[in-house]
């Protein structure tokens, strides 16, 4: 195979990745699915006029010629999605978060493993030079053993991302602890060298939701001149009203297999938004900054030639949408499917952070009481 044929199920949103394949000679995009015709009239524009699309995934996945599908829809059908293309014999790109249950997890595993196919899932955030950094940092010895670590999520557009539109409802993704965490809790368990096997956290709606009615949306709202989350254009539902009951102010400990102790903050109404995070070792403490471009290594005696100095890691401009990563990850697809190269992240990654935050949400919602995170069901 030269070129792999892509269609893509849920074109709009972060169905977008694929126009990094718009002009590739490894692969073609050959067809799209969405409920939405506004989303498949932009999807034409893209890729041409003559490409297939349709409002039935169903219909994409029955056409011939087709040898991957992209899983970029809803979080909530991520599941039925990626089980359908698989059943279709298609290697499959999933999206974070991989499903919105644990057993939702396992089944898309057990389903790969009986078809045969290839899978990735879309941990972007393993692609980003700044956390690659980290990452062969920490491999390569420099603070020892990793041992602890602490990670802030400053979300400063948690309304414009998360309670303005389907999100903000636990049935849509159980938790924002693995639908925004997802990435946050795979960076720990991908630099640290292990997953979550217990958890204990705590949660509130500190800010959003309320008693606004459901359909109340932004531009109709007699407040919306004064109110501090309205926005007038896109994604317009009332961020403040009744049917929203997904935590905007999270905390989270984990203890990792390895022996690992890392812990999760995650709020959606700061002023700024940047992730924080610390990995302390053995031998020194590693921590970045993305406002700065910066990563600082600061060592302990260790009796090496590390003690003499710390480190000053200056990020190098960039290019490509999420801080360079997306034009990486949709490469690495086609070298796992076209090249038998290993996934960036298999589905067991994408299941072990999915497990990770829904225990956790399990957890802040009966008292903080410690969960213990289930091993893959497999069959």
């Amino acid at each position: 195979m030269d070129k792999l044929r892509v269609g893509v199920i849920g074109v709009g949103g972060r169905g977008t990745l694929s126009n990094n394949w718009l002009h590739s000679k490894r692969a073609v995009i050959v067809g799209g699915a969405d409920v939405s015709e506004k989303q498949l009239a932009g999807f034409r524009e893209r890729v041409g006029e003559n490409v297939f699309t349709t409002t039935d995934y169903r219909e994409l996945l029955d056409r011939g010629g087709i040898d991957a599908i992209m899983v970029t829809s809803p979080d909530f059908v991520h599941e039925e999605h990626a089980l359908a293309a698989i059943s279709a014999g298609k290697h499959v790109y999933l999206e974070k978060p991989m499903a919105i249950t644990i057993d939702g997890c396992d089944r898309i595993i057990n389903a790969q493993k009986s078809a045969g196919v290839k899978l990735m899932v879309g941990f972007n955030m393993r692609c980003m030079p700044m956390f690659r950094m980290m990452k062969g940092i920490v491999d390569s010895g420099t603070i020892g053993e990793v041992k602890a670590v602490w990670v802030r999520h400053f979300v400063g557009y948690g309304s414009q991302f998360y309670y303005h539109d389907w999100h903000g409802n636990r049935a849509n993704t159980t938790s924002l602890l693995l639908q925004k965490g997802s990435h946050d809790i795979d960076i720990i368990h991908w630099i640290s060298g292990g997953y979550t096997k217990r958890v204990a956290a705590f949660g509130d709606l500190d800010f959003f939701g309320g008693d606004k009615p459901n359909d109340l949306r932004c531009p109709e709202c007699d407040e919306n001149s004064t109110c501090t989350e309205a926005v007038l254009a896109g994604l317009t539902q009332c961020a403040y009203r009744k049917e929203i009951d997904v935590e905007d102010n999270n905390v989270m400990i984990m203890r990792l297999d390895n022996g690992v102790k890392a812990s999760y903050l995650q709020c959606h109404f700061t002023p700024d938004y940047h992730r924080n995070y610390v990995f302390i070792g053995t031998e020194g403490r590693m921590e970045n900054s993305e406002p700065e471009g910066k990563v600082w290594v600061k060592t302990r005696r260790a009796n090496t030639w590390r003690d003499y100095s710390d480190q000053t890691y200056e990020m190098k401009p960039i290019t490509g949408d999420h801080g360079g990563a997306d034009p990486v990850i949709t490469d690495m697809f086609l070298d796992m499917v076209l090249d038998g190269k290993d996934p960036v992240a298999t589905a067991v990654d994408g299941r072990m952070s999915v497990a990770a935050g829904v225990c956790g949400a399990e957890s802040m919602r009966n008292g903080g009481m410690p969960v213990d995170v289930p091993a893959v069901s497999l069959k």
